[in-house]
């Protein structure tokens, strides 16, 4: 399923405490979006404990339970994380990998809220979660009578909402500080082939993983910061990452650059710090430039003046880069206003591409 409309984490929270008390909620996601940290969330935040179910792992009889003979007839005994006293939020994650059977063991759990003779307790909430056929997960499809007794949204990931959630949990600072610089590498779509992709989940990963190793409090070598990079992000984010690690240990920071107490590097060494900087320059172009030209303030006027600079001295450092900062694609591209200032002050830089 993809849903025309998706949400935000803060959205979705909003969407779970009004509408999961009264009605099952689906989750529709791509791995490692922060579905199962937002149940778990949302959960604490109601002050009821949250039981996963993981889909993909159960037989029926891990849902319905086994049969007992009680006297002259026989009655099932739910599983034990199940049959609870007191109300819960019962997660059911990757509800639409797991089987046909386990399905309709499910069925009368989200229809009716109950298994066999167990009944969930009053005020127990149903969540379930899964990944869309395109994410390239195990996915089966799920009976049109499941689907038409769940409300169903599909949740996206957030940069600015993500870094707030990092500061607050104390990721390392060096994941907080990339991810501000490039909000887009948050999260990729998953591909086709076999290799790690950035995700919320695969940035935490990364952010474990500096921290043990003690980046930033002690010298670790470029081969580890690769492999740790590679072990967990996009190739073309972790080659990113590398440079902005790269970068730390130099005097070329954007906004020292923007400031005019930096200048571009130029040496051709420093050709990857050069390109990690020049993305995060557009980045910031594409994000805080205004779509109207007559949206500028007086601040902002400053900004566009120095941007314009900025691009005509990458120029005459690597024409290419340059190029590459100004060039249009489907998803991001730069405000015409900025354009046609752009191609009057520097024609060859837009007409030679």
């Amino acid at each position: 399923m993809n849903l025309p409309i998706t949400v935000t984490q803060e959205d979705l929270l909003e969407i779970l405490l009004n509408v999961a008390p009264g009605r099952p909620v689906f989750i529709w996601g791509a791995p490692g979006i922060g579905k199962s940290a937002l149940v778990e969330q949302f959960a604490e935040e109601i002050g009821l404990p949250c039981v996963s179910l993981l889909g993909s792992q159960l037989a029926p009889e891990d849902i319905i339970g086994i049969p007992q003979i009680n006297g002259n007839t026989s009655e099932f005994l739910p599983p034990k994380v199940i049959a609870r006293k007191d109300p819960y939020v019962l997660f059911l994650d990757e509800l639409n990998a797991c089987s046909q059977e386990v399905q309709k063991a499910f069925y009368s759990l989200i229809h009716e809220r109950r298994i066999g003779e167990y009944h969930l307790p009053e005020g127990s909430i149903v969540v379930g979660a899964g990944n869309r056929a395109q994410d390239s997960a195990i996915v089966k499809t799920m009976s049109s009578a499941l689907i038409n007794r769940m409300f169903h949204v599909q949740m996206k990931a957030d940069a600015r909402q993500w870094i707030k959630w990092a500061q607050n949990n104390h990721l390392h600072p060096w994941v907080i500080d990339y991810i501000i610089q490039r909000p887009d590498h948050l999260f990729s779509e998953p591909p086709k082939t076999e290799e790690p992709f950035s995700t919320p989940r695969s940035w935490h990963m990364l952010s474990d993983a500096l921290t043990e190793y003690g980046a930033g409090k002690r010298e670790i070598s470029a081969n580890t910061l690769k492999m740790l990079a590679y072990a967990c992000l996009t190739p073309s984010h972790a080659g990113m990452f590398l440079a902005y690690t790269k970068s730390l240990k130099n005097t070329h920071m954007l906004e020292d650059i923007i400031a005019e107490n930096a200048k571009w590097p130029s040496k051709p060494e420093d050709r990857d710090i050069l390109y990690f900087l020049a993305q995060s320059f557009r980045a910031k172009l594409v994000t805080e430039l205004p779509k109207s030209k007559q949206e500028i303030s007086g601040n902002m006027l400053s900004f566009v003046y120095r941007a314009k600079g900025m691009i005509k001295e990458l120029s005459t450092i690597n024409f290419e880069i340059a190029q590459m900062v100004v060039a249009s694609d489907d998803e991001n591209t730069l405000p015409d206003w900025f354009m046609v200032e752009v191609i009057r002050d520097l024609p060859r830089l837009v007409n030679s591409k």
